[in-house]
């Protein structure tokens, strides 16, 4: 049987193939490094400051301004905010959504949510600090050296020997 080499995911933002010795992952797709940046301010991006909305990538000032609760902390005051807990003038919050599925903040690893201050972002959806490490060796991750797999993130090494190509050439 020929070998069929596997095909090359292209960069939402570019159209040109993305390999994965460059690749970005954010909302569930591969960026080149140089297109993993703000969709309203350019800024370049990385997993501690990337946000996605609409298959957009946002930094997490834009995507505050955006789509974030108006008030205190993004630009509002605290005007809005009430004693009894209830807010006069917040925006919803539109939620993720993967593949037509909406993530409800829970962390993939250990399923508790994730809030900002200790949010990491990789294959498109949002972990713990403390969970964003590979399955296997348990090494600590960044996204450009993250690798995916069935919902699960692994380190270049693991992801080679448990899902790259087997057998003699």
């Amino acid at each position: 049987m020929p070998f069929k080499a596997p095909e090359i995911e292209r960069c939402p933002a570019c159209s040109k193939p993305v390999y994965p010795a460059e690749a970005k992952l954010a909302a569930g797709a591969k960026f080149h490094s140089g297109c993993f940046k703000c969709s309203t301010c350019n800024k370049f991006l990385d997993s501690t400051n990337v946000g996605e909305n609409g298959g957009k990538l946002f930094c997490k000032q834009c995507y505050g301004k955006g789509f974030g609760p108006a008030g205190y902390g993004f630009g509002g005051g605290a005007s809005g905010l009430g004693t009894d807990g209830s807010s006069s003038n917040v925006k919803s919050v539109t939620p993720t959504t993967i593949g037509g599925a909406v993530v409800e903040g829970g962390c993939p690893r250990c399923g508790k949510r994730v809030y900002d201050a200790e949010k990491k972002v990789g294959a498109g959806r949002d972990w713990h600090k403390t969970c964003f490490n590979c399955k296997q060796c348990h090494k600590a991750l960044d996204s450009s050296m993250l690798n995916e797999n069935e919902g699960e993130i692994y380190c270049k090494n693991c992801y080679a020997k448990s899902f790259g190509p087997h057998g003699k050439i």
